[in-house]
C-alpha cells in the first residue's frame, strides 16, 4: 500500500525527485568504476606474476669499470653456466636453475622478416618461467651437447611470420643461420616493464653461443643471465641470501668487496605492486563512496522538505485513523525507493563508465557482480539511513498541530 503512495508522492515533483537521485546514481556509478579500475589494476599485476613465474629470481652478470667510466648491468661476463648448475645444486630451496644467453636479430621466413629477442637457454628455463608449450616438443639432450640448430618461438614471432600457419617443422633463418622450428609457446603477454614477452626465439644455449653471439658474448661458459626459480613456500628472502653467499664465494669475493653480479628477487618485487594497487583499489572505492553519503544527505534534505510542505497532509491522515508507524513506513518507503532507482540508474551509468575507461583510456578494468551487489545495497541502506530522521520527525507529529499547520 505504502508503495504506490511513495511513487505518486514522488512524480509529483519530477524534477526535484530526480535531482535528488543524481546524488545517488552519481555516487553508485563512481563505486562500479572506481572498483572495477582497482580491481582491473590488481588483475594486471597477478597476470604479471604468473606470466614471470612464481618464486622466481634473475641473477644478472655485473657491470664493468674502464678508465674511471663505469658501464651498466650485464657489461661484465662475471657468471658462468657452472653458477647455474652449483646454485641448483647446493642450495635445496631452490628448485631449478636456468643459464641464458640473450640478444637480438632479425627472423626470416620466406618472403616475412621480423626482429624479435634472441635467448639462448636450457630446457630448465621452461621450468624457472612456467612456461608451456602449445606445440611441438623442448630440446633434447643431444641438440644441447651438439649445439642443435633447433628453436622454440613465442606467439608473437609465430603470428608475424607465420600468420595463421602452423609454425612447427617450418625452417627459419635467424641471422642468416637456418633453425628448425619444434615447438610455440603459450602466450605470456607483456612483463612488468611493458616488454612484449613473446616476441621471442629460444633456442639451445650451445647454439646460441657457437652459432649466433660467437665472441661478442664472452668465451665459452659465460652466460648474461641465471633464471632461479625456489621451492614452493620456501622463504623467498631467505633463498636469495643463500644464492648471494654462494655466488660470493664461487667468485672470491671477500670482506666488504662489492657484488660482481645483480640479484633481483621479482617475486618481492611484484608483491609490493599488488599491495600497492590493493590499498589503491580500496582508496579509491572510499573516494567514491563519499558521493554516496553526499547523495545520501540530499534524500534526507528533501524529505525534510517534503514532510515540512505535507504536514496538513499527514494531520489529516493522523485524525483519521492513520498510525504513527503508517506514516514513518511510508516516509522510509519514499526514501528508500529514491535510492534504489537511484541506484539501478546508477549501475547502468557505472556500467557505461566502466567500457568507456576500458576503450578510451586504454586501462585494464574488472567489473564484479560483488561491486554491483554492494553499491546498490549501499545506496539502499542510505535510503534507510537518512530517510529516518524525517520519516520519524513527520510520524510524530500531533493530529491537531498538523492540520492548523499554515
Amino acid at each position: 500500500m505504502n508503495l504506490p503512495i511513495a511513487l505518486q508522492a514522488l512524480r509529483v515533483n519530477k524534477l526535484r525527485s530526480g535531482l535528488t537521485m543524481l546524488g545517488i546514481i552519481i555516487g553508485v556509478a563512481a563505486v562500479i568504476v572506481m572498483i572495477a579500475v582497482g580491481s582491473g589494476a590488481q588483475a594486471r599485476v597477478k597476470e604479471q606474476i604468473a606470466g614471470l613465474g612464481s618464486n622466481l629470481m634473475i641473477l644478472w652478470a655485473g657491470s664493468v669499470t674502464t678508465a674511471g667510466v663505469r658501464g651498466g648491468t650485464g657489461t661484465a661476463q662475471t657468471l658462468v653456466e657452472d653458477d647455474a648448475w652449483a646454485v641448483m645444486r647446493e642450495i635445496s630451496e631452490i628448485q631449478v636453475a636456468a643459464p641464458t644467453q640473450r640478444g637480438s636479430g632479425q627472423i626470416v621466413w620466406g618472403n616475412t622478416n621480423w626482429l624479435a629477442a634472441i635467448v639462448g637457454a636450457t630446457p630448465e628455463y621452461f621450468e624457472a618461467r612456467d612456461w608451456a608449450l602449445v606445440s611441438g616438443r623442448l630440446f633434447e639432450a643431444g641438440e644441447m651437447s651438439s649445439a642443435g640448430k633447433v628453436a622454440i618461438i613465442g606467439q608473437t614471432v609465430a603470428r608475424e611470420l607465420f600468420g595463421d600457419n602452423d609454425p612447427v617443422d617450418q625452417i627459419i633463418r635467424v641471422r642468416g643461420v637456418p633453425f628448425t622450428v619444434i615447438g610455440l609457446l603459450e602466450r605470456k603477454g607483456q612483463s612488468m616493464m611493458g616488454q612484449d614477452q613473446d616476441d621471442i626465439v629460444i633456442m639451445p644455449l650451445s647454439t646460441a653461443r657457437n652459432k649466433i653471439f660467437g665472441a661478442l658474448q664472452g668465451r665459452i661458459g659465460r652466460v648474461s643471465s641465471i633464471f632461479i626459480k625456489a621451492r614452493e613456500g620456501v622463504d623467498m628472502k631467505e633463498a636469495e641470501e643463500k644464492v648471494r653467499d654462494l655466488l660470493r664465494q664461487r667468485h672470491r669475493l671477500s670482506g666488504n668487496t662489492p657484488d660482481d653480479f645483480s640479484l633481483r628477487n621479482l617475486t618481492e618485487i611484484l608483491q609490493a605492486q599488488e599491495a600497492a594497487s590493493k590499498v589503491m583499489a580500496i582508496l579509491l572505492a572510499a573516494v567514491a563512496s563519499v558521493s554516496l553519503l553526499v547523495g545520501g544527505i540530499g534524500i534526507m534534505n528533501i524529505m525534510l522538505v517534503s514532510v515540512t510542505e505535507r504536514t496538513r497532509e499527514i494531520g489529516l491522515r493522523l485524525a483519521v485513523g492513520a498510525r504513527g508507524k503508517d506514516i514513518l513506513s511510508q516516509f522510509l518507503v519514499e526514501a528508500i525507493t529514491l535510492s534504489t532507482i537511484g541506484g539501478v540508474l546508477g549501475i547502468l551509468l557505472g556500467g557505461l563508465g566502466t567500457w568507456l575507461v576500458a576503450e578510451l583510456a586504454e586501462w585494464p578494468v574488472q567489473l564484479s557482480v560483488l561491486s554491483v551487489i554492494l553499491a546498490v545495497g549501499f545506496s539502499a541502506v542510505i535510503g534507510i539511513f537518512f530517510g529516518y530522521y524525517p520519516a520519524r520527525k513527520a510520524s510524530s507529529m500531533q493530529p491537531i498541530q498538523a492540520l492548523r499547520y499554515e
